[in-house]
């Protein structure tokens, strides 16, 4: 009689459609950015019209908002290209309009000569459309004078110093954004390393699979958390009030470092694991193995929140490592059992450098074969 399946599909209710709680768990989660934005924007515009005394610049608040936005990735050098981009979109436009004049037929003129001078300029698209965009402005919202043609380009440079200078002196909160990409991290690593171990433990390749489809699923999360840690690391090189993050940051630098090469070392152990499993004969010494690695993986988890618990991971796994010699724990086993093993001492080593271990000494806790 053969197996049922291992995974069923779970039917979505209807009001599961309507849970207001991801939405309030995204708008909480932007409430640094929007912060930050609302304070760009009305500065500039503040500036522009009280101090400049422009009586609507309004590129001083869109240049704001548009550079700054609600993408992760708040580095300042990213702050600075858009802002680059829109101004060269409002030059170019400008000197344009002075030439071939306002109307429908001068618009597709504008703006593939904003979008042609921005590609020379840069290759990433986005310095590209954020030209255009700005063009776009300058082009349906001719200025009626020379003095409000001349006030825009001065507009548009409040509202881009506005972001810069808010990305370094109100800097958004990352410290909540990195722990819960790190979180999903772990939790979906986990997730993964149970299903490879429950499939080693009953002797169910299916389960051995389903933990090697979602290991293979954890390279956005991976992305995720780099791309923060990226932003985080930016802004505090530059801002006076993040310093002293610097070596928090640097710490969660190595355990990610540590854990990419994990992940993927986990995913050649998914696969080693599925295909030992087709004979369906359980493998309880290889899932008790990889079960502690899992356990020293969480430890390694909670030591991003109290880095007093790092000493406890790198003992925990190096306990483990230890015994990672595959012909000691299973003499008489066959090559592919062997081979499964000793896919777990890179996995082993890795987390051991996650836990803190120089990589030299995490090498040195593996029995040499």
């Amino acid at each position: 009689m053969s197996a049922g399946p291992v995974t069923q599909p779970v039917p979505v209710r209807w009001h599961d459609r309507l849970d207001p709680r991801p939405a309030f768990a995204r708008a909480g989660q932007s409430l640094p950015a929007i912060v930050q934005i609302v304070i760009a924007a009305t500065a500039a515009f503040a500036f522009a019209h009280f101090v400049l005394g422009h009586e609507t610049p309004v590129l001083a608040g869109t240049i704001a908002v548009s550079s700054l936005g609600l993408v992760r990735d708040a580095r300042p050098r990213r702050v600075v290209e858009t802002v680059v981009g829109m101004m060269l979109g409002v030059l170019v436009s400008e000197a344009l309009l002075r030439i071939v004049g306002t109307g429908w037929w001068q618009l597709p003129i504008v703006l593939a000569a904003v979008l042609l001078v921005a590609r020379l300029f840069s290759p990433q698209p986005g310095f590209a459309i954020a030209a255009a965009i700005q063009g776009l402005i300058v082009l349906l919202f001719p200025g009626a004078d020379t003095e409000a043609v001349m006030a825009r380009p001065l507009d548009g440079a409040v509202g881009g110093a506005a972001a810069i200078l808010l990305t370094v002196v109100v800097p958004r909160s990352f410290r909540r954004e990195l722990r819960h990409d790190a979180r999903a991290l772990f939790a979906a690593a986990d997730a993964a390393v149970a299903a490879i171990v429950q499939g080693l433990e009953s002797g169910q390749s299916r389960r051995a699979d389903r933990g090697l489809e979602k290991a293979r699923g954890l390279d956005p999360l991976v992305r995720a958390w780099r791309e923060s840690l990226d932003s985080a690391t930016a802004i505090a090189r530059i801002s006076p009030f993040l310093r002293r993050r610097r070596g928090e940051l640097e710490r969660q630098r190595r355990i990610l470092l540590a854990m990419d090469l994990s992940v993927r070392n986990l995913r050649v152990v998914g696969r080693r694991a599925a295909y030992v499993l087709d004979d369906g004969v359980p493998r309880p010494v290889a899932a008790d193995v990889l079960d502690q690695l899992a356990r020293g993986m969480a430890l390694v988890g909670e030591c991003l929140e109290d880095i007093a618990l790092e000493p406890a991971a790198r003992e925990a796994l190096r306990a483990t490592a230890a015994h990672l010699h595959p012909a000691e724990l299973l003499p008489d086993a066959s090559l592919g059992d062997h081979s499964l093993l000793t896919a777990m001492r890179p996995l082993a080593v890795d987390l051991l450098t996650a836990a803190g271990a120089p990589p030299d000494d995490a090498r040195a806790a593996i029995p040499r074969i």
